[in-house]
């Protein structure tokens, strides 16, 4: 039975495809949803299904209330897998997706049903502590500078009362669940793991990049692109001939 045919609030699957020999699930950043992946199935192979991951209190979950606490989200998400793992998987994630793309690898691992492989994008290894205070819990004004700084929200959003109502809280939610992450050594993975990094990236240093070399047996190879922190967006292109480059020893 092919588990993406069915309609699954979590598992957004734009293109699915039964014979696919690998499954690619794909984890937002904070405050993004499974539109960030849409297109995504076109680009790579047939021989991969792209699988992004919807979480609540975002686009059409929008009435959802959002997850503060990754050991809350953790097993949940876990249970909504586990019937998409019928075949090889490899994960993608974000920032935000980058870490808890780690976790899921991490209690698959465990299982013994570990992914082929990792891809970690715009976030420092998961054993190095925040590189900057919390600012989750920041005033309405000093947190949309925050956002401003990272120039991930568009200007014309920020300027907008109503929009910052709708979206600060799950913004609050995802930064909460973020950086109250208890960022310390696990149990290495036994996957190889592709880290990727924007050049002019000010939350992410190449030192913290390199560090994921720490949280796998593994082989790790570390690619940077010209950008900020994202750069996900502005290579997207890039990104993705990269993703396919390092899908394709597991599509045999």
């Amino acid at each position: 039975m092919n588990a993406t045919a069915k309609t699954d609030p979590w598992i957004r699957c734009a293109k699915p495809n039964p014979a696919a020999r690998l499954r690619l699930f794909c984890l937002p950043y904070a405050g993004g949803g499974a539109s960030l992946f849409r297109d995504w199935g076109q680009a790579l192979p047939d021989s991969v299904e792209v699988c992004a991951i919807q979480l609540p209190g975002r686009e059409d979950r929008i009435a959802e209330t959002p997850f503060r606490q990754v050991e809350d989200l953790l097993p949940v998400l876990l249970e909504k897998l586990r019937p998409y793992l019928d075949r090889p998987i490899a994960f993608f994630g974000h920032s935000m997706g980058a870490f808890l793309s780690y976790e899921l690898a991490r209690a698959l691992t465990e299982e013994h049903r570990g992914p082929a492989h990792l891809i970690v994008s715009g976030q420092r290894a998961p054993h190095l502590p925040l590189s900057r205070p919390p600012s989750y819990h920041l005033s309405d004004s000093a947190f949309c500078d925050r956002l401003r700084s990272l120039n991930g929200t568009p200007a014309s959003v920020l300027q907008e009362p109503e929009l910052l109502t709708m979206i600060l809280p799950l913004l609050r939610s995802d930064f909460e669940m973020s950086e109250t992450y208890l960022r310390t050594s696990r149990s290495q993975l036994e996957c190889p793991i592709s880290v990727l990094g924007g050049e002019e990236d000010d939350e992410v240093d190449p030192a913290g990049l390199e560090a994921w070399r720490e949280a796998t047996v593994g082989p790790v190879s570390v690619r940077m692109f010209p950008g900020d922190h994202f750069f996900l967006q502005s290579q997207k292109d890039a990104l993705l001939t990269l993703t396919e480059q390092t899908l394709r020893p597991h599509l045999h």
